[in-house]
Parts: structure tokens; C-alpha cells; sequence
């Protein structure tokens, strides 16, 4: 009887997980949806036009969706229109859609109901899109409606350009490479770069701004679109739509004369005058002429005063340190060093590496900073609470005083307070910005706004060596490659050039 029970229990159990993996070809509930998401509409698409039915489609017939395209400015593909969703898993997607004239008709924010069924699939000129769509199966349900921003690097555009097709993005801090003349215009095809990658900016000749002389900086709101190329591979372009959909952050260059390229913050053993910052200069420097001073934050626990940094990078005492560099030479391109008096390259038992450019070896074990900050046994904090370091023009900081170039590792401890507002100061670098790149509103300081990117903070006391790889471009005055995180672990046998190989930051003409 136990064994006939069992049996029939098994039974049952089999029967409800048939019908549950039946149910489950469905959406929640058993209740075919009349909409298919984006998402999935592309992957319905393999490479051969596909006629969409209720049944390709999983029992959906319409698309509903918010309109991105707008042909008023003369600068989109002709007759399509582009809409975009998230209904699935919150992925932005987008599609095109081929209806001719009535595409100028619509505008960004129209939300709208398509009917797709028994309509093309197909890849035309490089673009996927919908074909034989008529006005009767569009119905317009409201309009002006939000747009999220979608900040999108060209990097990815680049590596997934299926994915990003036909939705709106913007690329934030484009510059162009190469530099364009001072009257070049947006007509044409540029190299549009966002520090992340060079991606084609594609304006037509008859294009309402066609004309416009091209900005040295500017956030680029548009939709990619691709082409094929020669090579028969897909070849994203970006393309915005009207005058006002890029926002000029610079019209003049201005070029970082140092670099920081590296830190050694926790060396194998005792820290105290071992620790250490790798630079690069720009140009030329001669410091007895152009002096420049180095300021590091320790914000770990115990470090006094504790509380916000109301003086900024001058708050001095435990948290933090300035070293002047007033003398000696740096050549353009060249790695030099300022830190502590040890000149090793992992502590007391490691190489010397005197031989390197040392502009400064200060002995902050004994003595208190230039200017401000108290004797210390560790130049950088090794608690997991945040750390920085920045460089300024000249020997005189105050809370006021804006770097040069400025790096954070970790994030935590008291940095920054909002009203009234205190905090360590940055710089627009390839990891910073002074105004939100987005919506332009103030943000001077570490943690406010988008400022929150920092290095991941190394185990302690393993001998772990910072090394900060990007490609800064002189003639652009810019990152054209941002600066990446890359722990090189040093021990007894590492020497100066094992930190300053290809992974490091190079400076391009």
C-alpha cells in the first residue's frame, strides 16, 4: 500500500511539473501577451528576412514604445522611425521602422502602439528594421514623455553594435581625433572620441547644422545606427538629430602638464618614507622655475581632525600632506618620482631604484609637511578608507586651490558634505568632472555627483604597485584612452622598468 501511494504521489508530481513546464513556455499566468519586447523582437532576427507572426512572435502582435527619432534637423535615415522600450528585464532596445514620410510626423516622447504582424524583419543598408508598416497600424497613446539618458560608451557601441542599434545614448566628453581645423564643420564623417574609443559621427551635408564649426568637447545626444563595411561587418555610426542635441563643454584645449601614471601606497614590511607616486610630464619642466607641490589624503579612522575636510586638501595634521617640488627636471614623456627618502621599489629589502628621476624624496617620517600635515609613519592610508593624492601648480594650497590631476583609491570615511559643501577638490581628468557631464550642474569635489570612481584598494602590505595604463593624447589635450586599474604585485627582484612598461600610461602626439 506505501509503494502504491508513493506511486501515485510520483504520478501527480509528474503531471503538475508537465503542465508547469507547458505554462511556463507563457507568461506569468498562462496569459499570452499582445506585446513583444524589443529585446526580443531582434532576436527573432538571424540573418534572413522573417515575416513576424503570432507565432514567432510567442502570441504577441504589437510593439509599444517611445519615439527617439526626430527628422526635423534633416540628419536621420530617410522614412524611419525609431522607437525604443525596456520591457524586458529593464534592457533599453530599440528598432527601426520603414514608413516613409509620415516618419517626420513623430517626435521624441510620442509614445506609440505598432501592429507588427505579417509585417519584414529585415536588415536594410546595414540597419535592422521593420518594413511595410502603414500609418493605420501606428496609434499615438500620448506625447512629450520622458526619455531616460542613457549614457552609453563608444567602446561598447563598438563591441556590441547589435545591441545598441536604433536606441537614443549619449556620448558624454567627445572630442575629435584628430583635432579638427578651427573651421571644420559637422558635415561628413568624424572620429568622435569619448576616451573610451574613436566612433564614426555621421552628419549629412544637407543637415540643419551641417554648417556648425565643430567644438573641442561636447555631449552628444543621438541614436547609432550601422553600416556595413567593406568587410561585410557592421560599422556603428552615431548620428543626433537637431542643433541643440550636443552641449559644448570646451571650445579651447587644455593639456594636463603632469600625470599621475602610478602609486606605491603599502610597500612589503614598514611604509614609513617607502612609499612613493609615479608622474609623467606633458612638457618639459623645469621646477625651479615652474614649481609644483603633491598633496595626499588619509582618511582612515583615526586620522585627525576627523569630521568632513572643511579646508580641503589644506586640512593638514593627519589627513593631509603636502611635499613641494621645486627643483630638478622632467622631461616631456618622461616617468618621474616623488615620496620618501628609502628610494626602493618595495620597501627595505627590495631594489633601489635611486637611479630613477626623483624630483622630490621628502622624509615625512621626521618631519611635518610643507605647509601642513604632521610627521607620519604612513604617507597613504592602508585601512580601506579612502586615499588620494593630488598635484597642483605652485607651492600654495588652500581649500580653494584646484589640481592638476587628481586620483582616489577606495571610498569610504568622511569626504564630502553637501550643504555647505566641503571636500577634496578635483579636476576634470578622464575619472572627474567639474561640472556633471550630463546635466552641467556643479560638482567641484570627490563624491559629489558623478565623481565616485576610485581604485579598488589592495590587500595590505603585499607590495602592490598601482599602475594607472591609459593614453593621454597631447594634440587633443585629452584621455583618449581612460586610465585603468592594474595591480602589478612587486617582490625582491622587481626593478624600476617592471612599472613602467607597455601597461602604463603613454602619452601620444
Amino acid at each position: 500500500m506505501n509503494n502504491f501511494i508513493k506511486y501515485s504521489c510520483f504520478l501527480v508530481l509528474m503531471a503538475v511539473g508537465v503542465w508547469s513546464c507547458e505554462e511556463d513556455k507563457t507568461y506569468p499566468g498562462g496569459v499570452l501577451s499582445d506585446y513583444i519586447s524589443m529585446l526580443d523582437l531582434r532576436d527573432i532576427y538571424k540573418g534572413k528576412d522573417v515575416v513576424l507572426t503570432e507565432a514567432n512572435m510567442a502570441g504577441a502582435t504589437y510593439i509599444a514604445g517611445l519615439v527617439v527619432s526626430d527628422h526635423s534637423g534633416g540628419n536621420l535615415p530617410a522614412g524611419l522611425l525609431v522607437v525604443q522600450d525596456n520591457r524586458r528585464l529593464g534592457l533599453i532596445r530599440g528598432i527601426s521602422l520603414q514608413i516613409g514620410a509620415a516618419a517626420d510626423t513623430y517626435f521624441p516622447g510620442d509614445s506609440v502602439v505598432i501592429s507588427v504582424e505579417g509585417k519584414t524583419l529585415t536588415r536594410i543598408d546595414g540597419i535592422l528594421q521593420i518594413t511595410g508598416v502603414t500609418p493605420a497600424d501606428i496609434k499615438k497613446v500620448a506625447s512629450n514623455k520622458p526619455i531616460p539618458i542613457y549614457r552609453v560608451n563608444s567602446n561598447l557601441m563598438l563591441q556590441f553594435p547589435d545591441r545598441y542599434e536604433s536606441v537614443q545614448a549619449v556620448i558624454v566628453k567627445g572630442g575629435f581625433n584628430p583635432l579638427p581645423a578651427k573651421t571644420d564643420q559637422f558635415k561628413g564623417e568624424w572620429k568622435l572620441n569619448d576616451g573610451f574609443g574613436n566612433i564614426t559621427l555621421h552628419t549629412e551635408a544637407g543637415a540643419q547644422f551641417a554648417d556648425s564649426v565643430l567644438p573641442v568637447m561636447a555631449n552628444y545626444y543621438g541614436i547609432m545606427f550601422n553600416k556595413i563595411g567593406a568587410d561585410g561587418k557592421q560599422r556603428p555610426e552615431f548620428r543626433f538629430c537637431k542643433s541643440s542635441d550636443y552641449r559644448i563643454l570646451s571650445s579651447e584645449i587644455e593639456i594636463q602638464s603632469i600625470l599621475i601614471t602610478g602609486i606605491a601606497t603599502d610597500v612589503k614590511g614598514g611604509d614609513g618614507n617607502y612609499e612613493y607616486v609615479q608622474m609623467m610630464a606633458t612638457r618639459d619642466i623645469d621646477f625651479s622655475v615652474t614649481p609644483f607641490s603633491i598633496v595626499t589624503t588619509n582618511n582612515a579612522g583615526a586620522s585627525n581632525p576627523t569630521g568632513f575636510p572643511t579646508q580641503g586638501w589644506a586640512t593638514g595634521n593627519m589627513r593631509t600632506y603636502k611635499i613641494n617640488m621645486t627643483s630638478g627636471l622632467a622631461k616631456q614623456g618622461t616617468y618621474f618620482y616623488v615620496g620618501g627618502t628609502g628610494k626602493r621599489i618595495n620597501g627595505a629589502n627590495s631594489k633601489s631604484i635611486a637611479e630613477s628621476n626623483w624630483i622630490r624624496a621628502y622624509d615625512y617620517v621626521n618631519l611635518a609637511g610643507e605647509g601642513f600635515g604632521a610627521k607620519t609613519g604612513g604617507w597613504f592610508a592602508n585601512s580601506g578608507n579612502a586615499t588620494g593624492v593630488a598635484v597642483f601648480e605652485g607651492t600654495t594650497v588652500t581649500k580653494d586651490t584646484k589640481p592638476v590631476d587628481v586620483i582616489f583609491i577606495s571610498g569610504g570615511g568622511s569626504l564630502f558634505q553637501a550643504s555647505p559643501e566641503y571636500g577634496y577638490r578635483i579636476t576634470n581628468n578622464d575619472w572627474y568632472d567639474v561640472l556633471n557631464p550630463i546635466t552641467l550642474a556643479s560638482q567641484p569635489y570627490y563624491r559629489a555627483g558623478t565623481n565616485t570612481l576610485f581604485l579598488s584598494y589592495n590587500t595590505a602590505d603585499l607590495g602592490y604597485f598601482y599602475v594607472l595604463g591609459g593614453e593621454y593624447t597631447l594634440s587633443l589635450g585629452r584621455w583618449t584612452k581612460a586610465r585603468t586599474q592594474m595591480n602589478y604585485l612587486m617582490d625582491t627582484a622587481t626593478v624600476a622598468a617592471n612599472i613602467q612598461d607597455s601597461t602604463a600610461t603613454q602619452l601620444k602626439f
